[in-house]
């Protein structure tokens, strides 16, 4: 289901510890989404503002997030207006997916000035805006609205706000049950398309549920769950219906069978459901172009290898045209020139069967039979060129497939680690952004899990973690674990371990790699002492000894049962 007005009316209350709260830092890290920072009786915590299109949202949250290297201008108009401002006020408009969060600020003379950021959770149409409380006027938003897009408002610095156009219904929070009952009267009794229609904030999942509850008291019902958020007596709960999409709700869903999760907030609800979604997709148009580049260049060299090994196989046939080089020389003086093949027989059989050899009649015989040797030696060196580009080309293979791997389990914090190394490579361009760069991290943040047993397991998502996890962060006798000979993660467990963490490791390694959905995944182990970078490998390339193997199915429950965090290595 999207965010309605009954869970933004719970989310508001939940909000409210945040009053008081001081704006230490506001960051942008992606078009639509806007995070703040704020220090609150609550601590610190982040609140994030979202108008994408698809998962448009409103929530604390405890995701990281990666920043551009230079601010974007709404954001930088942000931090001058709101940053190390206080929060005055958090609420809801009515019952509508609009909330306004007022900032009290004070400038370089220490004059005081409000500020109203106002975040409308609208679908498509959602936007997050600036504007000066006073006077109505928008000091710029998120998304721009033109008069050639929209002729009922625009959303342009300078214009005057004009609110989400209102639908005519009745507020739930405002009304008492019999006013409720009025607004849902009818010839037929209320369905969900009657109570969307006539009553606000209401989306069709919980008309559904409130009907399901009680058919012939539905206002009753309506009015008694407005009252129970209004005192902050949410049920936050996400329902995962065998085959069916998950949803979200503050109250219980009793008309939907399946799975249910319950939440200590609003907040952790809805970062469960958008937010592993919403990264998922930004992910996804991030690695857009690196997986297209990825495999075309994984598909040339699949092509590549075909020829190399049929050249291969040609070559292999050096020995015959020695041998009849060595035939024709044993025959000169049955050869004169001008003949166009010599019938000899082979001695190099048993049975000395007689062999008919094709000749350059433009040549003598001698060098007709030297004609035989100079091929017979550039097969036998192609044999050895060949055979080193086929290795060259098979590892090239390998390396794509494990870039590719790499692609699929990204988060967005990893994916500039993977476009840096591509380009460090040669098949990307290296992006050049204007004003200063950002010195990168000596140290690459690693994943850290927790195993049952309370032992720090580290996951290495891309080639500059896996090199860095191996060769400078892991300790000597520390285990190294990895796929046999599939692509996938460098595993680290560091220190004293049970069976319990070396099969969750194990489970870690297999998940983390192209076998992810397989079962029985073949996984070595061995001290990292034993492992070892051979001199001009490429990125991740390691060679290892004295491994024993471990045979594991991926479980993901498991896996998201395990305590997880990001740190600097």
């Amino acid at each position: 289901m999207a965010l309605d007005g009954f869970v933004l009316r719970a989310l508001t209350v939940e909000l409210q510890t945040l009053t008081g709260g001081k704006i230490t830092k506001i960051h942008q890290p992606n078009e639509y989404d806007i995070v703040l920072t704020i220090r609150s009786r609550a601590g610190n915590v982040r609140l994030l503002l979202s108008a994408n299109p698809t998962y448009p949202r409103l929530h604390v949250t405890e995701q990281t997030f990666v920043n551009p290297l230079e601010a974007p201008m709404f954001c930088m108009l942000l931090r001058k207006h709101c940053e190390n401002g206080i929060i005055r006020d958090i609420r809801q408009v009515g019952a509508e997916r609009v909330m306004h969060l007022d900032i009290r600020n004070r400038d370089e003379l220490g004059d005081t000035f409000s500020k109203r950021i106002v975040v409308e959770l609208t679908g498509r149409h959602s936007n997050i805006i600036l504007l000066d409380p006073a006077t109505g006027t928008i000091l710029d938003g998120i998304r721009h609205v033109t008069p050639a897009v929209s002729a009922y408002r625009t959303v342009m610095p300078g214009s005057a706000y004009v609110p989400p156009p209102e639908q005519d219904k009745l507020d739930p929070f405002g009304a008492t049950p019999e006013q409720i009952r009025q607004a849902l009267t009818g010839p037929s009794p209320a369905t969900p398309e009657a109570i969307v229609e006539r009553i606000s904030g209401v989306s069709p999942l919980l008309a559904r549920e409130l009907i399901r509850r009680n058919p012939d008291r539905v206002h009753e019902e309506l009015a008694r769950l407005a009252a129970k958020l209004v005192r902050g007596e949410a049920e936050p709960q996400m329902v995962n219906p065998s085959g069916g999409k998950p949803a979200f709700s503050v109250t219980p869903l009793t008309h939907l069978a399946g799975e249910v999760t319950q939440f200590p907030t609003v907040s952790a609800c809805l970062e469960a459901f958008y937010g592993e979604k919403a990264e998922r997709d930004a992910v996804k148009q991030k690695v857009t172009d690196l997986i297209r580049i990825v495999q075309n260049e994984r598909n040339k060299n699949i092509a590549k290898l075909e020829k190399l090994e049929q050249t291969l196989e040609e070559a292999r046939d050096a020995d015959r045209y020695r041998k009849l080089g060595e035939l024709v020389t044993a025959s000169l003086h049955l050869v004169s020139k001008g003949d166009e093949w010599l019938e000899t027989a082979d001695y190099y059989e048993e049975a000395c069967p007689v062999i008919r050899i094709p000749l350059d009649p433009q040549l003598t015989p001698s060098e007709n039979a030297q004609r035989y040797f100079r091929k017979y030696t550039k097969m036998k060196h192609s044999v050895i060129a060949v055979t080193e580009q086929i290795e060259k080309t098979r590892e090239e293979i390998r390396y794509l497939e494990t870039i590719r791997q790499q692609l699929d389990d990204a988060s967005l914090a990893d994916i500039e680690e993977i476009r840096d190394e591509l380009a460090a490579q040669g098949y990307v361009r290296k992006r050049s952004a204007p004003g200063k760069a950002k010195k990168k991290p000596d140290r690459p943040a690693l994943t850290r899990y927790l195993s049952s047993e309370g032992v720090p397991i580290f996951v290495g998502k891309n080639n500059i973690q896996n090199e860095y996890l191996t060769n400078r962060f892991a300790a000597p006798n520390d285990t190294w674990l990895h796929t046999k000979d599939i692509p996938g993660s460098h595993v680290v467990i560091r220190g004293e371990y049970g069976d319990r963490t070396l099969q969750e490791a194990a489970m870690l390694a297999a998940w983390f790699s192209q076998a992810k959905h397989s079962s029985q995944v073949p996984v070595d182990y061995t001290l990292i002492r034993h492992v070892r970078k051979p001199s001009g490998a490429k990125p991740g390339f390691v060679i290892y000894e004295k491994q024993k193997t471990l045979f594991v199915t991926p479980d993901e429950q498991l896996i998201k049962s395990l305590q997880t965090d990001r740190q600097q290595g």
